[in-house]
Order: structure tokens, then sequence, then C-alpha cells
């Protein structure tokens, strides 16, 4: 199932815990900051993402990062080969740029599209998606320093992202995709205020990502009303489990 908002016993939202398959060079790696150069690799695409199934995955995070940087899917055979192995949801991001690549790539079976540098220099494509394929866009808004950056996290936006997030509300987004770049990759804590900040800003659901360390960290962002977190680093470096994050998270009242 895609992450979504759902009631569960007691009125709390659920919580999901994502595992990222991010893809450089047809491997998957995990970057520090977003910068390339920083990069841990972790093998084969297709065998991280069976891993996280077996482990108990419900929905993969995929990146075409060559695409997110260059504005090219130079990935998509790869994240092709994830998408035929695996019988869980995918939300798939890095180099979608155009309504058609979206729509094309729901069609080949990608659960949902996330936008990044399309849907800030034209939000219309969010709802030009979203007309035929509802539920199917979720919007990244990746912030430095306060403001949304794009082009792999190498450009300013000029907006912040709780008046992003509110644009694309209006504009029908299944999801808010925030990524705290600030944190991303270090591996060194996560910080709550930004994202409680988008949680009250929007009823849009927000799924955050960067930072993540411990399950503290899985604890703290459940708490701040996320209703899914992103995990790369910690999972692949083995700080705790996809199991042991879920069951954090589910300790949050």
């Amino acid at each position: 199932m895609s992450p979504e908002t759902g009631a569960e016993a007691g009125g709390r939202e659920s919580f999901e815990v994502i595992p990222a398959v991010d893809v450089q060079d047809g491997a998957v790696v995990q970057l520090v900051q977003g910068e390339r150069g920083t990069e841990t690799t972790y093998g084969d695409p297709v065998e991280a993402a069976r891993r996280w199934i077996d482990a108990g995955a419900q929905t993969l995070h995929l990146v075409d990062l060559d695409g997110a940087f260059e504005g090219d899917r130079a990935n998509a055979g790869a994240i092709d080969a994830v998408i035929d192995a695996v019988d869980v949801p995918t939300q798939l991001g890095g180099g979608i740029r155009t309504a058609d690549d979206a729509v094309d790539l729901l069609e080949r079976g990608v659960d949902r599209v996330i936008l990044g540098t399309a849907a800030v220099e034209d939000p219309s494509i969010v709802a030009e998606i979203g007309a035929d394929h509802p539920d199917s866009v979720v919007v990244s808004l990746d912030a430095k320093g306060g403001e949304v950056v794009v082009e792999g996290w190498t450009e300013g936006a000029g907006i912040s992202p709780v008046e992003a997030a509110e644009r694309y509300e209006d504009l029908g987004a299944a999801a808010i995709l925030f990524t705290n770049v600030d944190v991303e990759g270090q591996l060194e804590g996560v910080a709550t205020d930004p994202v409680r900040e988008l949680v009250a800003a929007t009823d849009v659901p927000v799924i955050a990502s960067g930072g993540v360390a411990t399950l503290e960290d899985v604890r703290a962002l459940a708490d701040a009303g996320a209703t899914a977190v992103v995990v790369g680093s910690a999972l692949y470096e083995g700080n705790f489990t996809l199991e042991e994050a879920q069951n954090a998270a589910e300790t949050v009242e």
C-alpha cells in the first residue's frame, strides 16, 4: 500500500517506515547532504529491494539520482528491473520533468511519481497528472536553510516549504515528501520543527526524510505528525532493522 493517512485504534494515524533505494550509475548508494562524491555504495538495486521486502517493507522509495542531477532518467533500466521484481507499491523520483514522463511511469507500474524540480517550475503539472491519475503525485520539497531547493539540491527556489506545501495542497498533491537536506545522510539525527510546521500548515500527508540515525529519530518524526518516514543510510548500515523501526513508531501515542 502506498503511504497514506489511515486511522488506527484510538484515532491515531498509521505510520509507515519506507526503505530508500537510491540509484546512481546502476547501483544503490547513499549520499551525504545530496553531494556527489560522498556516496557509499550498497550493491544491486533489485537485491536491495528484495531485501527490504523480505524484511517487511510495504512500500519502496526509488530515486534515480543521476536523473535528479541531470534531468535525464539515466537509471531507467535499473529502476524498471526493480519494478518488475517487486510486488509492493513503489514511489519514484528523479528526472521526471514532464506530465508525459509521469504518466508513462504510472502506466508502467509505478504507484506514485515524486515531482520536485518539475513541480516547482510548473506547479500546474501536479493538477494535470492528477486529473487522470488521482492520488498519484507526491511533491518533493527538499529544503536547505529553510528554502526549497531543486536541480538535485543545487539551486534555491525562493520559497519556503510551508508556502510550497499550501500551494500543492490546492493543486491536489497526494502527499508531501519533505527532505531536510541540512541533516540528510549524516546519521546525526533529525530536525522535527520543520516537519511540525508542515503538518500544521497543510492537510496533505507529510512523508519525512533526512537524518534518521536512531529509533528515537523515527519516534520523533511520528510524534511530529508525519505519516511516514523514508530511511536510507541507517537501515543499510544496520543501525536498526526495519521491523524495529516500525515497532518504534507504533509506540508513539
